[in-house]
């Protein structure tokens, strides 16, 4: 194998692909990145077995191969070559290989590609394909309720259902729910109902772009995201989700409505109060007026008036600041609607018919 390509190229794809790597493995192959040239273009890919990133430049190489290298290694290599000049990778005899730029000259020793593990086969599987800002922006509106807790398992993810004509996604941790359902671009005959792990949802967003499509093909337990020059491939998680659409309140007529930014910028400080034997924040809500408050002993107080468009009965509920700080920060509209109940029930904001998201109250203290 050998190929010349810009340290800029190489470092990129390098930084699309390096949260797949492995930290803590038993095969040491795992730590290990595998490059690959072949015709027209580079591929680096990167897996821990549980999800595995590719990327790909427009490169074409002098002479095609593949090889396998230590990842932190080459990747610091890279990091502190020259930026002027391209970079020369040759692999020798003995999965030895050279790095030159300039008068600069590196040798490392890899591993044969046969040792790295090989991509499950998603030839002739069921695709939906879509655009990669639609994608992303239902991935922002719900990744941020998935659970922390590793012991619910099913919850560790995010459930994606397609059907017909929309796609939908879910994440809750048992005291949210996020639910974001949109209409396809193009009607599918797929039928799914999946949950897809926190890490690839987390790379699906940092990797997803305004422009282009993300092609979504379902394997038996994988799913693969093929962004074009960039393809990520994952395990799902096993397991029942549970039956999310119970816990949705009915929409009531009586709404607060009141300006996003307004009640973002309340929440955020009243929760400097807050500390983890007192994290509830208070919502007091009377006839066109919201006050947001925080009184916690020993430490102090702090109270703030909101203009508010409500006619309904006084409500006086408790939230975790956090809960109500993370959807906000996802949601663009101006004015939102706000339903609340009594002091126990669920706070519940919807836009339209495509979002809903649920919050459960907290005692305050």
């Amino acid at each position: 194998m050998k190929f010349k390509a810009s340290k800029g190229d190489i470092f990129k794809i390098i930084q699309k692909v390096q949260n797949a790597i492995s930290s803590k493995t038993t095969l040491p192959i795992l730590a290990n990145i595998l490059l690959e040239a072949s015709k027209n273009s580079i591929k680096i890919t990167a897996t821990d077995l549980d999800i595995g990133i590719s990327s790909i430049i427009p490169v074409k190489p002098e002479i095609e191969g593949a090889i396998t290298l230590p990842a932190k290694k080459f990747l610091d290599i890279i990091k502190e070559l020259p930026d002027t000049g391209d970079i020369s990778i040759t692999t020798k005899k003995n999965n030895t290989v050279i790095i030159e730029c300039e008068k600069i000259i590196f040798k490392i020793v890899g591993l044969p590609k046969d040792e790295f593990p090989p991509p499950p086969n998603f030839k002739n599987k069921d695709t939906i394909t879509l655009p990669q800002n639609f994608l992303k922006n239902m991935i922002s509106m719900t990744s941020f309720a998935v659970s922390k807790d590793e012991t619910r398992y099913v919850l560790n993810g995010v459930l994606l259902i397609t059907k017909k004509k929309t796609i939908k996604l879910v994440a809750t941790d048992g005291r949210r729910l996020a639910v974001i359902e949109k209409t396809l671009p193009n009607e599918t005959i797929i039928d799914k109902k999946i949950i897809v792990p926190t890490k690839t949802i987390q790379e699906l967003s940092r990797l997803l772009q305004e422009e282009g499509d993300v092609t979504i093909s379902f394997g038996e337990n994988q799913i693969l995201f093929d962004l074009k020059d960039t393809f990520v491939i994952s395990r799902l998680i096993e397991g029942d989700f549970p039956n999310y659409e119970q816990v949705i309140p009915k929409e009531v007529k009586e709404k607060i409505i009141i300006d996003k930014n307004a009640l973002l910028a309340a929440a955020k400080r009243a929760s400097i109060l807050t500390n983890p034997d007192s994290m509830a924040i208070k919502l007091d809500i009377s006839k066109d007026r919201m006050a947001v408050s925080k009184n916690t002993q020993y430490t102090g107080e702090v109270r703030e008036e909101l203009g508010v468009l409500y006619k309904g009965k006084n409500v006086s509920v408790g939230f975790n600041p956090n809960y109500i700080i993370e959807a906000l920060k996802n949601i663009d509209e101006k004015q939102i609607g706000l339903e609340l109940g009594d002091t126990d029930k669920p706070g519940v904001i919807r836009l339209g018919n495509e979002y809903v998201y649920v919050v459960l109250p907290m005692q305050v203290t």
